[in-house]
Order: structure tokens, then sequence, then C-alpha cells
């Protein structure tokens, strides 16, 4: 299903089913060797907590949402916003955590990309260099596994022909087929030739509430970054009415550059490889209670 929809948005496309490299490894350094082992997606908070106003008082804590998803000590992956309270400003969140289980503490492999102060470009920070909590704030959209190696989907894609990015193409390529019927994916991802158009949230909230997406876009800040970049990813192919974000996609690197993901920006040159997995739980954790659909690209 997934190699049939790639190829319509991508030269080059395969996918096949393979043994899930050592994630401990060279490019991606996890806490972790594999994403297998009870697999499950979280998407906690929401963007109607970041716009139009940011409510700062919604924190949490991977520890704690691993307990939530019925799986204390999972291996967490994914995208959302740093906790404003513990960083003193708003960042973005590049989730890659082994939550803390009975026997072992908390191991906490994040990033953070925020705009640095001295020149306004990317500060990418490994998050355990200055912080020692599991805490986000706002949103995040979160793969969970047991960590274990195992059997995973690997996604082999070069030369964008369509307007899709990599996830987006993924993702409707799954609506298209199983339709009423929701799939959820998620995992990592790396963009291993090219650039990418990724944006990182300002350091001081809006003081003017953000009424549209435009709105947003200018209030981001935008940039082009060069490969690789190591991606989290977690993608659900439509909304069962639980106000999900259905496309959420936070990316690392080793030389200093990070962000949320948005497209690749040499469409002939680029070169994706993935390794994901459907997840078998859907938890949709503190809903917000009013709602939009703004800023959610």
């Amino acid at each position: 299903v997934l190699q049939k929809g790639l190829k319509e948005n991508f030269a080059d496309a395969e996918v096949s089913v393979v043994d899930c490299p050592d994630l401990t490894k060279e490019p991606f350094h996890f806490p972790a060797k594999g994403i297998c082992g009870k697999p499950r997606i979280a998407d906690v908070g929401g963007v109607p907590y970041l716009v139009p106003v940011a409510q700062t008082e919604k924190v949490y804590d991977l520890n704690t949402v691993a307990k939530e998803i019925k799986l204390p000590g999972a291996f967490i992956l994914g995208a959302g916003a740093a906790s404003s309270k513990i960083l003193g400003v708003n960042a973005e969140l590049i989730a890659v955590v082994q939550t803390k289980s009975e026997k072992k503490p908390a191991v906490n492999g994040s990033y953070i990309a925020q705009i640095n102060p001295a020149d306004k470009g990317c500060l990418l920070e490994k998050y355990s260099s200055k912080y020692n909590d599991c805490e986000f704030g706002l949103l995040a959209n979160l793969y969970a596994s047991e960590g274990e190696p195992g059997k995973v989907i690997e996604v082999k894609a070069n030369g964008r022909t369509g307007e899709l990015n990599f996830v987006t193409c993924l993702r409707q390529t799954l609506e298209k087929h199983y339709g009423e019927k929701p799939v959820g994916m998620g995992g990592t991802f790396i963009i291993q030739k090219g650039k990418a158009k990724i944006h990182i949230m300002p350091t001081e909230f809006s003081a003017c509430p953000l009424n549209t997406d435009e709105d947003v876009n200018n209030w981001l800040k935008f940039f082009e970054m060069k490969a690789p970049l190591i991606c989290q990813t977690v993608f659900v192919s439509r909304d069962p009415g639980f106000d999900l974000r259905v496309e959420h996609t936070h990316c690392f690197s080793h030389h200093g550059e990070g962000g949320h993901y948005h497209q690749d920006t040499s469409p002939d040159s680029v070169q994706y490889l993935g390794y994901l997995l459907p997840a078998e739980q859907l938890f949709r954790i503190d809903r917000p209670q009013e709602t939009h659909l703004i800023g959610r690209d």
C-alpha cells in the first residue's frame, strides 16, 4: 500500500519489512535498540493550548504519559513543545526518551531547538546537557513502544516528483486505501540528502492572539536546513473524532540544526530512509475542550 502511494509522489520508492537496525548506533544514538513491542501512539494536549494564546500552565511528563498509555518504561519518540516552565523560553522538543521503570531511571535522549538570541539562527541542544527531567508543554504527538528489536517497515523514497511531503504522502496513501478505518504509524526517518524547510517557534509566546494560519506563519521562524536530519514522526490516516493532529514530525541533526519538518526543498536530490510501525492503540490525553484547526500544518 505504502509503496504504491509513494511511487505517485517520488521518482523511486521501495517499502519492505526488515529487522529494525540497532538505533543505539549511528546516526540515531537513541537510548533503545528498536521501536518494537506494544506499539502505540498518544496525542497529548493540542494546538489550541498554543494558539490563539499560549496556556503555559499546560505541562506534562513523559514518564506519566508512559503510565497513562499503560506502558510504563516505554521508549517514546515524537514531536512536541518543550516546557517553558523548565526552559524559561518557548522551544521545539524532539522527543527521544526511554521512560523510567521500576528497575531503571529515565534516559532522556531528546533535543530542543530554539531561536538563538545571539544571531536569530537555530540553537539545537541535547536536552540532558542542561536539564534532568522529562517534562514538556502544551502539546505532543508521541509514538511509544517497548523499545525492542524486531520487524519494522523500511521506507525508502528518492527524488520527489509530487507536491506532498514524505509524511503527508504516507498518511494520505493510508487514508485513500483504508478509508473510514484510522491507521496510525510512528517511528523515525532520515533525510539522507538534500535540504528541508523547518520551523522553530520564537522564544517568546505571541503577545497578540494568533487567530489565523497566516498569523501563525508570520510568528514562526522558517529555515532551510541541510541533511542529514533525523526525524521523529507520528501520523494517523484520519481523525476518528478525537480532535487529533493527524501528522507531526520534528527532527534533529549532529550538525546543530533541527525543528519542525514541513517539506524538503531539494526535490531532485532528496533521499528518505525510514523505519516505521503501525500502532495497535491510540490514546488521547487532555484533549482541549475548545478547539479549532488553526496552526496544525
